[in-house]
């Protein structure tokens, strides 16, 4: 049997002793892994400076458009899908009379958007470009009516105390 040798000192038992909760205290262990994403304290990848859409994002809209209609997903940094959907899946596909007329991409946007908030997504970079009557700048437009965010709100850096700015914290309430 080996015995762990404990330094003998007062400072470790002290530390020991900090290290244990109160017995009243109140604790809550969060297992969302993308948590400090949300709190906007993440490193955020900053890609390199030639990369054309750049990869200064969290999560990023992807669009693709087919002969047969049109897919969205949202893409984490790493490259994992979080969330893809498409006008061909079949529960979409029986309610709409073509899956690639406007109407469709109105109401996809709508259902996109709802999934999205539902799955926790609040808020995506896009770097598509879309003109303001065009089908696809109706479907952008429609994910903006319904409470997703097009952009990602910026980083919170640690201040120095020789800044004059001090960004708000993100966990913080503000009062307004």
């Amino acid at each position: 049997m080996i015995k762990k040798k404990v330094p003998n000192c007062k400072l470790y038992k002290m530390l020991m002793e900090c290290r244990k909760p109160a017995e009243n205290a109140i604790y809550m262990q969060n297992r969302n892994p993308r948590n400090l994403e949300m709190m906007k304290i993440a490193q955020r990848p900053d890609g390199y400076l030639l990369d054309m859409p750049g990869r200064c994002f969290w999560n990023k809209l992807v669009l693709e458009k087919t002969t047969k209609g049109l897919t969205a997903s949202v893409q984490h940094y790493t490259g994992r899908t979080v969330l893809e959907s498409s006008t061909e899946e079949w529960s979409l596909s029986k309610h709409l009379y073509r899956p690639y007329d406007m109407a469709a991409y109105v109401n996809f946007g709508r259902i996109f958007a709802r999934r999205c908030l539902e799955a926790g997504i609040i808020e995506v970079a896009n770097y598509n470009e879309a003109p303001e009557g065009s089908k696809l700048g109706r479907f952008i437009k429609e994910l903006e009516n319904n409470g997703l965010k097009l952009s990602e709100s910026p980083q919170y850096k640690k201040h120095y105390a020789a800044y004059t700015f001090r960004m708000d914290k993100p966990w913080m309430i503000q009062n307004e």
